[in-house]
């Protein structure tokens, strides 16, 4: 993968606004520590992440996931295309990419969190997907990638822990190439009567103690569940993305409203 851009090093971020307070699940923190503590809920559960992703879904994140792959429709044959998947340090949206494509389907992940990262290129080298995928420490408020580079650029339940959203938008927007397209495969918020109320229960009873007994802490997925609760709904993210320029905005809810994938093209 000699024509992908690398790093060696992890790539800061700008600056938070001083006195700016953002959330960290339902408690207000200074904007500066947020990328600081979630950080810490990854180096915490990066071991058992895809376990646990099956667990507290059922395996609907595969389908989600499906979804998400089928809307970039990487193109067969020796076709150069290049993938940007950012906070997808274990490699599972990118693997999927790069195997429903042709041999000119590459992909990098980009991910801020070296826990994750390093099991993603382990991952990688087992499935020998290794010279297809790389993987980069890059925080995606400050991407260390060229402008107009990528063919696509995916985030799949990551773009609600980023501390500045627009920020990040505004980036994956500049690193696509005119007519690429950007997908967000984020959870949403349930509408349906007595699903949401299940739901409720669930996330906040059963995830948790998932995460304790199978992770070995709660914590880490207490928060995951109120970073949940506190994504704006669809049609606000959807204007977030346009705000960002992105154009041709649309989402599509799945399972109750349970997640929502977002789709936006630079223009």
């Amino acid at each position: 993968m000699t024509d992908l851009p690398r790093t060696d090093a992890p790539h800061v971020g700008p600056a938070a606004e001083p006195g700016a307070d953002t959330h960290f699940g339902y408690r207000t923190v200074p904007l500066a520590e947020k990328q600081g503590l979630v950080d810490d809920v990854f180096h915490k559960v990066a071991r058992r992440y895809d376990i646990m992703n099956d667990l507290m879904s059922g395996g609907l994140h595969r389908l989600w996931k499906d979804a998400l792959v089928s809307k970039v429709r990487p193109p067969k044959g020796e076709r150069s295309f290049r993938l940007l998947d950012l906070a997808g340090g274990t490699g599972d949206v990118a693997f999927r990419v790069v195997r429903a494509g042709g041999v000119g389907t590459q992909a990098v992940v980009a991910d801020i969190n070296s826990d994750m990262l390093e099991v993603g290129r382990a991952r990688a080298a087992k499935a020998g997907l290794d010279g297809r995928v790389e993987f980069v420490e890059a925080n995606a408020e400050a991407l260390p990638f060229p402008d107009a580079h990528f063919d696509a650029v995916t985030i799949a339940f990551g773009i609600r822990n980023v501390p500045r959203i627009d920020v990040a938008l505004r980036q994956m927007c500049r690193v696509l190439k005119p007519g690429g397209r950007a997908l967000v495969l984020e959870f949403s918020r349930v509408d349906v009567p007595m699903l949401d109320k299940i739901y409720e229960a669930y996330s906040f009873r059963v995830i948790p103690e998932l995460g304790r007994r199978v992770a070995g802490d709660a914590e880490p997925y207490r928060y995951l569940v109120e970073s949940i609760r506190r994504f704006p709904a669809p049609e606000a993210f959807a204007r977030m993305m346009r705000d960002a320029g992105f154009g041709h905005v649309t989402h599509t809810s799945m399972t109750g409203n349970v997640v929502a994938l977002h789709s936006g093209y630079r223009i």
